[in-house]
Parts: structure tokens; C-alpha cells; sequence
């Protein structure tokens, strides 16, 4: 079913001087503005577009991919804020309208904010909420052991961060199981750890310890080649250092290393790390 706010691949039916007329089914025949178009564009094409509502309120496609669509949450910068509610940049030419009353909080200009993008049952106009939690599953979740899944971080707790997983439910990720830097709205890979008998989902960044120990000793030898068999780093280097060339933790950095020199592909010396040749 072809839906506002949603991605769709749709025929080309009409060419005119401003654009071309795509069939969207239901929807009747929708524009694709010249701007927008794809250089060769055709009738019998077929295009991937978004379709949304323009200034008029009328169905509109565009071949730009917004930031999120109907049904997802995602972490939106606040451009602008007007007597309806505050606009968010969303990636297309027209912004985001997150209504006052949709708004957990006063939004600022400047700021950025998860939300939640859904149709209005009022008017049928696209608009976000930072009311996230009345938007998420409440029903049993239906994920296994071990199966990847797409988070959001959401927030912190006393236990270690929140994420929503697959744009659905809340998930914990312990702090003493997190072993890279996290920020609010970030996206990322995780694993379900387990789901609790209340229901509630522990989360894992990592599918198991010996899998990220190897992809870890894996960038290291990657970066030490490409830095002619030499790195300054070592057990003695701070943290900030080692995450902002290799992009882990100093734990993980100190078991990689140590799992390198007992192979003997590395030697490590009080000036760094060097590749064995």
C-alpha cells in the first residue's frame, strides 16, 4: 500500500514542463518537480521517491531521503519555533512541525530533540511528538536471544542507557558493558541479550567478546599497516588518545594488544606498538 510519509517506487505516467506525474494508485497521479527529478526520467520509468505533503497540503514526491519516515523515531535539530509549535529539519525543503502539545518539554531553537514521526488522524498532515513513550510497543516483544537489531540511544538510567530498539521498544544497555562513547539520538547495531520475564529487553553491543576482541585486533593491525608498522600507543596511553585513533575503548585496545603479542604479530615497547615483520 503506497503511504504518506513512506518511501514508494512508482511509474512514470505524464512529462510536463515543471516536472513529471507519477502513479501512485489511490493517491491519483502525484508530482515529481523538475528540481527533484533523476536527469533521465521517462514515462514507463520507475523512480524511488518519498511522498509527502507541500505548503498547499498537496501529495508531493521527491527523490531527497528525509532523515526518518512515518512510523520512526529520530534525533531532529530545531530550526525554528511559530505560534503552532516548533520546526524540525527532517532533510526535506519543508520542515518538520512538532506541535505544542506533541512536546514533553519547551523546545529551543538550535537544539536537538528525538521525536516521533506519525500522520495526524486530524488532518492527515505528517508532524512529530517528543512524547516517545506513548509511541513504543507495549506488547510482549517478540525478539530472540542473540538477533541483531537497529537502536536509538534515548536516554541514561542508573543501570547504563536507553535504547529503542527497531523503532519499537525500550532496551537497557548496562554501563559496565558498554566500552565506546554514546550520545543521545545515535544510532547504532546491537544484539538482544535477553528478554526478561517482565518483559524488559537487556541489550549487548557486541554479539560476544571473543567476535569483538577479533574485529578490534583486526583494526589495529589494519591501522599499523597503514601507519608504516609503527603506532605511539600503548597500555600507558590515555584513553582519549587511543579512542580517537582507533575508535575503542582502552580496555578493549589493552586486550587486543595483549592477544597480538601472544601470537607474535606485534611487540610493544614503552615508545608504542609495532608491527612484526
Amino acid at each position: 500500500m503506497i503511504q504518506i510519509g513512506k518511501t514508494s517506487t512508482l511509474e512514470v505516467v505524464k512529462q510536463v514542463d515543471f516536472g513529471v506525474y507519477l502513479n501512485a494508485h489511490e493517491l491519483g497521479q502525484v508530482l515529481l518537480p523538475t528540481k527533484v527529478m533523476p536527469k533521465e526520467c521517462n514515462v514507463g520509468d520507475k523512480v524511488e521517491v518519498f511522498l509527502y505533503l507541500d505548503s498547499d497540503d498537496m501529495v508531493i514526491a521527491t527523490t531527497r531521503k528525509p532523515l526518518a519516515e512515518v512510523g520512526q523515531f529520530a534525533y531532529l535539530k530545531a530550526v525554528s519555533t511559530g505560534p503552532y509549535g516548533a520546526f524540525l529539519d527532517w532533510g526535506l525543503e519543508k520542515d518538520l512541525l512538532l506541535p505544542f502539545g506533541e512536546q514533553h518539554r519547551e523546545i529551543q531553537e538550535g537544539k536537538s530533540y528525538l521525536v516521533y514521526i506519525y500522520t495526524s488522524h486530524v488532518d492527515e498532515r505528517i508532524v512529530a511528538s517528543s512524547k516517545i513513550d506513548k509511541f513504543l510497543d507495549k506488547t510482549p516483544p517478540p525478539y530472540h536471544k542473540g538477533e541483531e537489531v537497529n537502536l536509538i540511544i534515548g536516554g541514561t538510567t542508573d543501570l547504563g542507557y536507553k535504547a529503542i530498539i527497531n523503532h519499537s521498544h525500550w532496551g537497557v544497555i548496562f554501563k559496565n558493558e558498554v566500552y565506546r562513547r554514546l550520545s543521545f539520538g545515535q544510532k547504532l547495531k546491537g544484539y538482544i541479550k535477553q528478554v526478561r520475564g517482565d518483559d524488559k529487553i537487556d541489550l549487548l553491543l557486541q554479539k560476544g567478546v571473543k567476535q569483538e576482541l577479533d574485529k578490534h585486533a583486526n583494526t589495529i593491525m589494519i591501522k599499523l599497516k597503514q601507519a608504516g608498522g609503527f603506532l605511539p600507543l600503548n597500555d600507558k596511553t590515555d584513553a582519549d588518545t587511543i579512542y580517537a585513533t582507533l575508535s575503542m575503548s582502552k580496555k578493549a585496545f589493552k586486550k587486543s594488544i595483549g592477544g597480538l603479542y601472544k601470537k607474535e604479530q606485534i611487540t610493544i615497547s614503552p615508545d608504542g606498538i609495532h608491527l612484526v615483520k
